[in-house]
């Protein structure tokens, strides 16, 4: 059980990260490289004490790292430039198409393949995304380019996982964690240098509150749990378990942004618990 727990804390902490983003009045590209930072920093710590211990596997397999920190990087600066280039239920349904995709990705990546009772959980829990938003996905010209900024975050976002899947023979998570942050964190502070006016701010103690906090509990014990997660359980079986972000953003936002649900999120909300329940009952670490 203790994978599935570890990932259930991951996917609470993950979704926190809509009201440290909603809250915040930072430029995209500044408020990625903040928290991936500030997540680098944090875990600097863990990365060195284990470092020290698989120094050859170190030298030898940190290439690995270089995709997913770009990935990682790229998939946060556009999915707050998407997020808000589009309505929130058009964001919300293209960002939780991750489990539609990654059986190519896994197959392609990881060589691991789709399972039936995967498939089964992988419909059962999307069906339920479809319902709480697909009757209020707007289909228009003026939403276009900021829901194919999202969808390109999602298959980002997507292929990021799979790497970690791929990946999951890294002797420590913080190991494949820290050098996973740090790219990103460089790539994103690489774009602010051409396209964000650093003096522009607004640099107040409450927003660089707000970067720590994004930097720590979505990103830290968010991607942090889930990439733990990944190298203990199959692939699909966390694409599909993130759908539970769904459910877990829809009550943070209730509790810390009172914004109340619509009346189809808790029938929604079920319909995605029991396809997640679905495929963490066959969990196999595969």
């Amino acid at each position: 059980m203790r994978p599935a727990l570890i990932l259930a804390l991951g996917l609470v902490s993950a979704s926190s990260s809509v009201v440290f983003i909603k809250a915040s009045a930072l430029d995209p590209v500044l408020l990625a490289t903040g928290r991936l930072l500030v997540a680098s920093l944090v875990v600097t710590p863990w990365f060195v004490a284990r470092a020290r211990e698989h120094r050859t596997f170190l030298r030898r397999e940190l290439k690995r790292t270089l995709w997913p920190g770009v990935l990682l990087g790229l998939h946060f600066i556009t999915w707050i430039i998407g997020a808000r280039m589009t309505p929130a239920v058009n964001s919300s349904l293209l960002v939780n198409m991750v489990p539609l995709v990654t059986p190519f990705f896994l197959a392609g990546i990881a060589k691991e393949r789709l399972r039936g009772a995967e498939l089964a959980a992988t419909l059962v829990a999307f069906a339920g995304v479809l319902w709480l938003t697909g009757s209020d996905f707007e289909l228009s010209r003026e939403y276009f380019l900021g829901d194919l900024v999202c969808f390109g975050s999602m298959i980002l976002f997507a292929v990021y996982l799979v790497f970690g899947r791929a990946n999951r023979d890294f002797p420590s998570v913080w190991l494949y964690m820290w050098p996973v942050y740090s790219l990103a964190g460089l790539v994103c502070a690489a774009i602010a240098v051409f396209t964000s006016d650093f003096s522009a701010g607004p640099w107040t103690p409450r927003e660089l509150l707000l970067v720590v906090g994004l930097g720590l509990l979505p990103t830290v014990v968010g991607h942090g749990s889930m990439n733990y997660a990944l190298k203990k359980l199959r692939g699909q079986v966390v694409g599909i378990a993130n759908l539970a972000q769904v459910i877990f953003a829809g009550l943070l936002a209730f509790l810390l942004l009172d914004e109340v649900p619509l009346a189809t999120f808790y029938p929604a909300s079920l319909l995605i618990a029991f396809g997640v329940v679905l495929v963490v009952r066959q969990r196999n670490a595969g």
